[in-house]
Order: C-alpha cells, then sequence, then structure tokens
C-alpha cells in the first residue's frame, strides 16, 4: 500500500484502498478476521455519480460464520461490486507492479444488470 493504516489514521485522510485498509486494522485488533477485496464499483442501482467509475477497495468480515462486505469509503449501499481479488491486505492484491514510468492509454470496463428471474 501507498500509506500504512497508521499513516490514514494519522492523516485523516486516503482513498478507498487507504480506508479498507485501516478498517482491515482495527477489526484485526479487536481479533475480528478481516480481509482487503479489491475490483471494480459500477453505478448499478444508485444515481449515476459524475465521471467515471474506477476500481475500487472495500473489506470483508467473517461475523457469526459467514462473511460480511463492507465499504468503509462509499455510505450508500452498493451492488454493483464486481470483485477481482482478496487478500490480507492491499499489497497481496496490487493490481500492476510497475518499474518505471507507465501511461495508460485506454480502459473501460462494461457491466450489465442480469435479471433475477
Amino acid at each position: 500500500p501507498t500509506k500504512t493504516a497508521w499513516d490514514v489514521y494519522n492523516e485523516r485522510a486516503g482513498v478507498c484502498r487507504d480506508y479498507a485498509h485501516l478498517a482491515v486494522t482495527f477489526c484485526r485488533c479487536m481479533n475480528i478476521p478481516a480481509r482487503y477485496c479489491t475490483g471494480y464499483l459500477g453505478d448499478i442501482g444508485i444515481t449515476p455519480v459524475p465521471g467515471p467509475m474506477d476500481f475500487s477497495g472495500w473489506f470483508d468480515v467473517y461475523l457469526g460464520g459467514r462473511w460480511y462486505t463492507f465499504d468503509a469509503r462509499n455510505n450508500v449501499p452498493r451492488i454493483g461490486r464486481v470483485l477481482m481479488a482478496r487478500g490480507r491486505d492491499a499489497a497481496d492484491v496490487a493490481m500492476v507492479t510497475t518499474f518505471g514510468p507507465s501511461v495508460l492509454k485506454s480502459f473501460l470496463v462494461r457491466t450489465d444488470e442480469s435479471s433475477t428471474d
């Protein structure tokens, strides 16, 4: 991770990855099993947000015999999550590892809401 959980706590600032990492740390301090999740978070089921959607970080917590999803960044329940990876922390599930400069030329994600019928 770019920031440690300690950095996020002290600075009171970060992105979704940082807040999820801090939440996982808090859970583990209380002996609550938690794992970091990363993927795409679209705007399915909510009023579209301005600007393009992006990759996101959230976390799962194991309580009462099952895993529950929590999002320390978005304060509105979301149903458009596309899970790409889970791990102990953000370093476990890095999307890209690069050495030297890199430029993203293009990026497109398409998601469709499926019928439950």
